[in-house]
């Protein structure tokens, strides 16, 4: 699955992953059903177990988990032909999204450098540069990773932190500006996005990723302050108010946000 490997080119390099411990896994799983429930809720969904501890490495637990949390959501979604929902249940794909404009043309708008643009936006990168369908599959996997992430802080045990929170705020990034430019210039995909049923799902998994990335901000260290700057910024979110029928964040949550990005941040100028 191109998703598998994109992931893996951004959060370990192909021979550490390779040489990876593995003896953790069995009290890891424990530890993911103790402190994360509903992240091992994914696990115990999962009807081959041993493609979920593939990628549960025990350099850095917290992240083996929250890794093998967000690729086995993908596989999953293939096998349901659904969204699993962190609370429970499943929101269904919605196919007729694959004939709405292509995402990879939203990426000008990002420097190109970026990780997240180039792992989920350049051509040839991954399924969710041509397809809606898949860019919302992100959307999902990384809400469910975040969230794990955040109920596995105790078990991370190295120096440095990981930009947990940066792949959720691109994605959620990603989609907002893929509304705007649809609201702009792609009145097809436009009216498409305002069908109840396609509505249905964006709002769903729009509400669930921001709940789990304002849950989130408390966490010092899980990055992604560039892409929260862009999501917080009024202007850029008014195509998606229109179509949630609400603000995207918070205008409380954003708040605790800084609103300058990072000198080397994703938005291009």
């Amino acid at each position: 699955m191109a998703t598998i490997v994109a992931l893996l080119s951004v959060v370990v390099s192909a021979p550490a992953f390779a040489a990876a411990r593995t003896d953790c896994q069995p009290q890891a799983i424990r530890d993911l059903e103790r402190l994360s429930p509903q992240g091992h809720a994914i696990y115990a969904a999962m009807r081959d177990k041993k493609q979920f501890l593939t990628f549960l490495t025990c350099d850095d637990v917290q992240l083996g988990l929250s890794t093998a949390v967000h690729e086995s959501v993908h596989i999953l979604t293939e096998q349901l032909d659904a969204y699993p929902l962190i609370a429970g249940g499943s929101v269904p794909r919605q196919h007729l999204v694959s004939r709405f404009y292509p995402p990879r043309e939203i990426a000008g708008k990002f420097k190109a450098d970026d990780s997240y643009v180039q792992t989920y936006l350049r051509r040839g990168a991954a399924s969710s540069a041509d397809d809606l369908l898949y860019l919302l599959d992100e959307l999902n996997a990384y809400s469910h990773d975040l969230a794990s992430a955040t109920k596995l802080v105790d078990l991370h045990k190295r120096d440095g932190q990981v930009d947990h929170r940066a792949g959720l705020a691109a994605l959620m990034t990603f989609l907002m500006h893929y509304v705007e430019v649809a609201r702009e210039r792609k009145a097809p995909t436009w009216e498409g996005l305002r069908r109840p049923e396609v509505k249905k799902v964006i709002e769903t998994l729009w509400q669930q990723a921001e709940s789990i990335l304002v849950g989130s901000l408390a966490i010092r260290g899980f990055g992604g302050e560039a892409y929260l700057a862009h999501i917080c910024e009024r202007r850029n979110g008014e195509a998606l108010a229109e179509l949630l029928g609400r603000p995207p964040v918070s205008a409380a949550a954003c708040g605790s946000v800084a609103t300058a990005a990072s000198p080397t941040g994703a938005i291009a100028k």
